[in-house]
Formats: C-alpha cells, sequence, structure tokens
C-alpha cells in the first residue's frame, strides 16, 4: 500500500438523537458525533489501514477541537486542515425515523469549511499513487469551491485518481437547480464516481435506471458504482464492466453515514490493491464482485449502530461478517 486518500469538503458537528421514530421538533436530547461525508471517508480508510489525509478548514472553537481529536484519533493525517476565527464549526441536528433513515437541519451560514481557499490547497502535490475524493455539500457558491477546483485540476495533471459521491443534500442549497448543476460541473472531473438510488433520476433527469446509469459517462468518468441500499450495489465500466452484488439483510438502526462507509471501504480496496487510475481498464470482474462484497458488508455493519463514524467497524469484524453471510 503506497499512495494515500486526500478527502476534501466538509467535517461538522452530528448531533443524533437518544430517542428514535421522532420529528426532528420533537427530539429533546441529542448525542454529539463527529459527521461530514468526506471526514467519514478518510475516517473510514484509515480505520481499515489504509492511509488518508483530510483537507478543510474548522473553527477555532471547542467543536473544531473535537474534530481535530477524532480524526488524529482514527490515524487520518491533518497537514491540511487549517483553522479559522471568520466562522464557526458547521452544525447539524438529525431525527432518525424507525427504519434508520434520517431527517437533517443544518447550522452553517457560513461554517468554517466554506471559507477554505485557493491559497490553503495550493501546495498539495498528488501523485499516481493517490486518491482525491470529494463530495458536493462543499461545491456551493464560497470559496471552497475553487479550492476543490484548484487540487482536482492538480489531481488531473498528475494522472491522480479522482473519487466523486455527489452525497445530495438539498437543505444546504438555495435550490435544487443549483446543486443539479453542481454536480453537473464536477461529475466530468470523476475517475470514479459513486451515485446512490435515491439521487440518480435527481442528478441525470432520466427516469430509465440503464440510460440513467450509461449518461454518467462523460468527461473523465471510467467506472460507475450505482448504490441500492439494502439491495446491493452494481459498477459498470467504459471498458465494459457490468457487476452486481446482492447485498446484506440487516436490521438498520440508523442509515447515517453507510454511503460514506461503502466509499471509504472501497477506496481502502483501491488502495490495498494498487489499484490507479492506470489500472482500472485491467481490473477483473472477480475483483470488482470481491470489492463490492466487501463495500456492502461494511456499509451494512454500519448500519447497525448509531452515528458515522463511531459505527464504522475495524477490518477484522467486516470480514468475519461476510464470511458469516456467504450464500
Amino acid at each position: 500500500m503506497t499512495g494515500q486518500l486526500y478527502a476534501i469538503g466538509e467535517a461538522l458537528i452530528d448531533f443524533v438523537p437518544n430517542q428514535t421514530d421522532l420529528d426532528l421538533k420533537d427530539v429533546q436530547q441529542f448525542k454529539r458525533v463527529m459527521g461530514g461525508a468526506p471526514a467519514n471517508v478518510a475516517v473510514a480508510v484509515a480505520k481499515l489501514g489504509g492511509k488518508s489525509q483530510f483537507v478543510s478548514k474548522l473553527g477555532e472553537d471547542a467543536f473544531g477541537d473535537h474534530i481535530v481529536e477524532q480524526l488524529e484519533q482514527s490515524q487520518v493525517g491533518t497537514t491540511w486542515v487549517r483553522r479559522t476565527k471568520e466562522a464557526n464549526t458547521g452544525l447539524a441536528f438529525v431525527s432518525l425515523k424507525k427504519d434508520g433513515q434520517r431527517d437533517f437541519s443544518f447550522y452553517r451560514k457560513p461554517s468554517a469549511d466554506m471559507l477554505l481557499s485557493i491559497e490553503e490547497v495550493k501546495d498539495i502535490m498528488t501523485n499516481k499513487d493517490d486518491i482525491v475524493h470529494f463530495c458536493s455539500v462543499d461545491l456551493i457558491d464560497a470559496p471552497i469551491k475553487e479550492a476543490h477546483r484548484t487540487l482536482l485540476d492538480q489531481a488531473v495533471r498528475s494522472n491522480t485518481l479522482i473519487s466523486f459521491d455527489p452525497n445530495v443534500r438539498l437543505p444546504l442549497w438555495e435550490s435544487a437547480e443549483a446543486c443539479k448543476q453542481a454536480i453537473d460541473e464536477f461529475i466530468p472531473y470523476a475517475h470514479l464516481l459513486k451515485i446512490s438510488d435515491e439521487e440518480l433520476t435527481f442528478i441525470t433527469g432520466i427516469e430509465d435506471e440503464e440510460e440513467a446509469l450509461e449518461s454518467l459517462f462523460r468527461g473523465n468518468v471510467a467506472w460507475v458504482i450505482y448504490t441500492r441500499g439494502p439491495k446491493g450495489a452494481l459498477l459498470k465500466s467504459k471498458f465494459g464492466h457490468h457487476v452486481e452484488h446482492h447485498g446484506f439483510q440487516v436490521e438498520a438502526i440508523d442509515t447515517t453515514g453507510a454511503g460514506d462507509a461503502f466509499i471509504g471501504s472501497f477506496i481502502y480496496q483501491m488502495q490495498k490493491h494498487r489499484i490507479s487510475l492506470q489500472q482500472l481498464p485491467e481490473v477483473s470482474s472477480n475483483k470488482i464482485l470481491e470489492m463490492l462484497s466487501f463495500s456492502n458488508g461494511y456499509a451494512a455493519l454500519t448500519t447497525l449502530k448509531n452515528g458515522a463514524v463511531d459505527a464504522l467497524p475495524p477490518l477484522e469484524e467486516v470480514e468475519a461478517f461476510i464470511t458469516n453471510n456467504r450464500p
């Protein structure tokens, strides 16, 4: 394992309820946990034994201190985590339904991550063994959008593999159209695009599943992973791969961070198997099936506990789960 992950974007504090099946307005007690999709992905990679760096900005406040501590305890590099007094660390309040689905209310107008600037990322030099991962929450009209573009342009020049999980969060946008436009603008950067069944029609504007997936192959996009919750996931590639894994059936308690766990564990496997941009055409369908199985198992396990980072299991636990649940 030689390269490392650079995950850029938001880290925030999720306040998750101590009670489930209540509307957010009725929740009386919350537990504080670290959140933010790119941060969750960086932690998943590190917890599994991979190498990751987190690239963001936090407030000079207690919540920012907590996030830095959590990242460092998880062995995530914080060299590129900046701090500021100009804005606070972002907050999100979450309510949970009985089936583990969520409702969010965000406090970030602005939050510190939104202020990450071009100057603060321009010296990050990735190489062909690294992976850069990003999501859409911080592609809003703020300095961090151009910081993303700067890091991604450098990654393209260095033949670094780029991974994009849109991870749509419409309450954070002025309009659904603004969110869709930003995702459309950044999809061509990605070599690996992960998209969920809840997002496909919104992002593509196409109802037919097969046609919608095919429409995503533009720009650099070479692999598309389509996640379908408890129904598993499939990977299509522009090289002819079409691989499906059925997933694992569990009684979900909290789906927070399950998508982040999936893509984080997938990136970890790319590091483990040394799959760089140049190797994408050569990976066998059997290897891809093995990787989808692992990531489906990892994501399923995270839904059995509350929170995102706290629910991420170690490598031994997911290997045992997959072994015990083989058909």
